[in-house]
């Protein structure tokens, strides 16, 4: 089958997926736990399979740990579904109500997107984030996982579609890509997709938006800072720091750059190292960092780069301005904390950071859809239209504009027979007789 056939189909798919209820879509979402659990075995032979490829090719070792989808991972992928089912549905949620005049009747109500296209990452468990997001936001998706995962990929692919079509959904709402070529004619498909969800580096982000007509939603680089404010309490700031960079090194979300008030420094910046060395992080730093622990210098690129592993680079700044300026410089606009008892401050950073996330006293790792309460996540956007932050539910609808009429005419109000009253009406939207 031709990508343009087959994204065709996933179309007209998501069409008829678009105006089916709750009750379905939660109903097929039960039954994809179910199968997953039913068939963890299958899954996790085939993730094996996986591994062991990408082993033998010596890919990086943080994409193979991404890469592992295990028992552990499989119920939290099952919990995220059952989490999904309770949230409320996002499509046919009334946003705006007006009377325009006695009996024309304006509504402003959510809808799916249409068809998503996702090129996402080695990690098998964001397809079936990916997937059920999409399912219940009632979009239809077109799936392309890195190359190492093909087998899991598969096999969840396949067991997500089944027990969706089980359930009632309509057939080819879903589709797993499988190479290059077919991303390539993917972003040509814009008559058919509606939207681009790229998870990967900032070259490849780039690389899609330069080659698609097709609006792209996402993000590439996850460089988050902590900065320890002189007002941190040196034992919280200790457990923040460590959690935001060694609870899980190989995720966007997992700090890269720590700033530290020069008042504190002499105080935290050794009892840091004591801890991280333990735990077999590199640390690479400014000069000021050098002059009170024993690590390498920290170039200008280490400021810019998304290690994605046990590697951190610290800088010593000489108060929150300094702080904001380099995060508003160097940052990718992800995820960013402070850590000081000032409320004030805090409120300060929070303000001035341009980042979709920005928190105080707490680890970077919580950025995360599930962690939201959104379910899960179909990734992170750092952009400005539309949705920001983590992307789930209710990044996945748009909105339509639905003008109940009683016979009216412009040209009534053209010549002022009649005139606009623009009452603001309370309630959803209905039909009488739906």
């Amino acid at each position: 089958m031709s990508m343009e056939e087959l994204a065709r189909r996933v179309k007209k798919a998501a069409l008829e997926l678009a105006a089916v209820g709750t009750e379905r879509k939660n109903k097929a979402l039960a039954r994809i736990a179910e199968s997953l659990k039913e068939r963890k075995e299958e899954i996790i032979r085939a993730n094996r399979t996986d591994i062991a490829r990408s082993e033998e090719e010596n890919l990086p070792a943080p994409l193979v740990k991404r890469l592992k989808f295990d028992e552990g991972k499989i119920a939290d992928v099952v919990d995220g579904i059952y989490s999904l089912i309770k949230l409320e549905d996002p499509v046919g949620k009334t946003l705006l109500a007006t009377e325009l005049d006695d009996g024309l009747e304006l509504y402003k109500v959510t809808c799916p997107i249409g068809v998503i296209g996702v090129i996402f990452e080695s990690r098998p468990d964001a397809l079936v984030q990916i997937a059920t997001l999409c399912l219940k936001s009632g979009n239809g998706v077109l799936l392309k996982g890195g190359s190492e995962a093909r087998e899991t990929n598969r096999i969840l692919a396949e067991i997500i579609i089944g027990a969706a079509a089980e359930a009632g959904i309509p057939a080819n709402w879903a589709a797993l890509l499988e190479t290059r070529a077919d991303v390539n004619e993917m972003l040509k498909m814009d008559a058919y997709i509606d939207l681009i969800i790229p998870r990967g580096s900032n070259d490849f982000v780039r690389y899609i938006m330069d080659n698609s007509r097709i609006p792209v939603l996402g993000h590439a680089d996850g460089i988050c800072h902590c900065y320890v404010d002189e007002d941190a309490d040196l034992d919280l700031a200790l457990k923040v720091v460590v959690d935001a960079k060694t609870q899980y090194v190989a995720v966007c979300n997992a700090t890269e750059t720590l700033l530290v008030h020069e008042g504190i420094a002499p105080r935290f910046l050794p009892r840091l190292k004591k801890v991280l060395d333990e735990k077999k992080v590199e640390l690479v730093g400014c000069s000021k960092t050098r002059e009170l622990i024993s690590v390498a210098p920290a170039t200008e690129e280490d400021w810019r780069t998304e290690y994605l592993d046990y590697k951190l680079s610290v800088k010593v700044v000489s108060g929150l301005q300094e702080a904001i300026d380099h995060i508003n410089t160097y940052g990718s606009g992800h995820t960013d904390s402070i850590i000081t008892s000032s409320k004030g401050k805090a409120a300060q950073f929070m303000d001035y950071v341009d980042s979709g996330n920005v928190f105080c006293n707490c680890s970077t790792r919580f950025s995360d859809g599930f962690r939201y309460g959104f379910g899960a996540e179909v990734g992170i956007s750092t952009g400005k239209i539309h949705t920001r932050g983590p992307v789930g539910l209710e990044g996945l609808v748009i909105y339509k504009y639905r003008l109940i009429g009683n016979g009216h005419i412009v040209e009534d109000y053209a010549n002022r027979t009649r005139t606009f009253k623009h009452r603001k009406l309370n309630g959803e939207f209905s039909i009488e007789g739906e």
